[in-house]
């Protein structure tokens, strides 16, 4: 049992799909992320009171905001006889392909559960992120709250989440240029059907990867690292991709593509000095497109969400 009053918990950015495995794969990235404040009060409702950081102009009503709706439907299931209220800090900007929308829902539901009086695992708020992230991408899909929850890479099935394990040392470079593509245009370009071959190179690809990454096998790995169904309807989406990602892969990349719906593009490498000089190089690629960008550099297996200062 429980008597918190008040919670603070922060969720990392991620990267959704990791190319391979979309709507099904993520990790946590070190470096950035969400913070929410939970705050218990009386009436039995969920409110947000505040929305600072990067971004301020989200909805505040509950039903349009992921983190409130996530929220929302926790305590409509726990029933604890009480409400909360919520402020957010964002960390990550919107429209990255960095799982700004589910970080916010993911810290909001960490946060909150530590007010319960019987707090669920980790595991168990997994359908709750699901509900606060439909909410902004339109589309039920757990590759990135997943990863923030558990932490690591992840599968992220629809009832489930799957820790999937990772050779020691991998390191990924992440490169956000400053441009927006919104999740719901990116899903778009996905309407058309994709050829039968397709598809089965596809699961070759994902097959081989998760193989990979169970038996520790980099050459496994590096094979099944290659999207040949999304990244080429979506890369025309991020300016310069294909020069981004050809320099991650001079560099020693594993495998490089799109985070997400991007259009942050990312890169898996053996170690740390080998991913920093790869996200340099990326950069730069960025930069003769005549965009900034910001670039991270982080273990493939980050930590997921936790709670800063379970209150009194």
């Amino acid at each position: 049992m429980t008597d918190v009053r008040s919670a603070a918990a922060f969720a990392p950015a991620s990267v959704g799909n990791v190319g391979v495995g979309f709507d099904l794969l993520g990790h946590a990235i070190e470096g950035l992320g969400d913070t929410v404040t939970a705050t218990r009060i009386d009436e039995p409702t969920v409110r947000i009171d505040a929305i600072t950081g990067l971004v301020t102009d989200l909805p505040l009503a509950i039903e349009k905001n992921t983190a409130g709706r996530a929220v929302q439907d926790l305590f409509a299931a726990a029933r604890p006889g009480f409400g909360v209220a919520l402020a957010i800090d964002k960390g990550i900007p919107l429209g990255s392909g960095l799982g700004g929308s589910a970080a916010s829902a993911t810290a909001a539901l960490v946060a909150a559960n530590a007010l319960l009086p019987e707090p669920l695992a980790r595991e168990a708020l997994y359908p709750f992120a699901l509900a606060g992230e439909a909410v902004a991408s339109g589309s039920v899909h757990g590759d990135n709250v997943g990863p923030q929850l558990l932490g690591g890479l992840v599968m992220a099935t629809a009832d489930r989440l799957i820790r999937i394990p990772v050779p020691d040392g991998l390191h990924v470079a992440v490169v956000h240029p400053d441009h927006v593509v919104e999740t719901r245009l990116a899903r778009q370009s996905l309407s058309a059907p994709f050829p039968i071959e397709t598809i089965v190179a596809q699961q070759a690809h994902l097959g081989q990867f998760l193989a990979g990454c169970f038996a520790g096998d980099i050459a496994l790995i590096a094979a099944g690292l290659a999207d040949v169904m999304v990244e080429p309807r979506r890369s025309s989406l991020v300016p310069g991709f294909s020069r981004v990602k050809q320099a991650a892969l001079d560099h020693g990349a594993l495998g490089a593509s799109i985070s997400g719906a991007g259009p942050s593009v990312f890169g898996w490498f053996l170690d740390r000095d080998a991913a920093g000089k790869a996200a340099a190089a990326m950069q730069q690629a960025f930069a003769e497109q005549n965009l900034t960008c910001s670039a991270w550099v982080s273990p493939v297996a980050a930590p997921g969400a936790r709670l800063l200062n379970p209150g009194s």
